[in-house]
């Protein structure tokens, strides 16, 4: 795995566990991606370093603007593409994992006509979000 798409993993990891319980903590992203401890640990250190996460003295870590901002990219990435696959035919498990690979490398050029493709031919667009 790319350090980038694995940092990007791990934003995306805290966005989702942020929306479904409200507080992150190391061990919930360890728990969460099937990760050790202190791959976690080093992962959020680095996260620090990049300015894409914050961490309290109680171990609580927390986005910055610009972390939720890749998060929010990389999440909508993922929803948008296993939605798209699983319309085509895919089961949703390959879907989903086929998308976490997918959603790090396509371009942003791409990834905007995909959008506009499955708006334009999907009578009920809202289900592909």
């Amino acid at each position: 795995m790319k350090i980038q798409e694995s940092a990007e993993n791990y934003l995306e990891a805290i966005l989702i566990l942020k929306q479904e319980k409200g507080a992150v903590r190391s061990v919930d992203v360890a728990h969460f991606l099937n990760f050790t401890k202190p791959s976690v640990s080093r992962a959020m250190s680095l996260l620090r370093e990049r300015g894409q996460v914050a961490m309290d003295d109680e171990g609580f870590i927390e986005l910055t603007q610009a972390g939720y901002e890749k998060a929010k990219s990389i999440d909508e990435r993922h929803r948008l593409i296993t939605k798209w696959l699983t319309v085509l035919g895919v089961s949703p498990q390959i879907a989903a994992e086929d998308a976490c690979r997918i959603e790090h490398d396509i371009s942003e050029e791409t990834f905007q006509r995909l959008k506009e493709h499955i708006a334009k031919n999907t009578s009920n667009n809202d289900s592909l979000k």
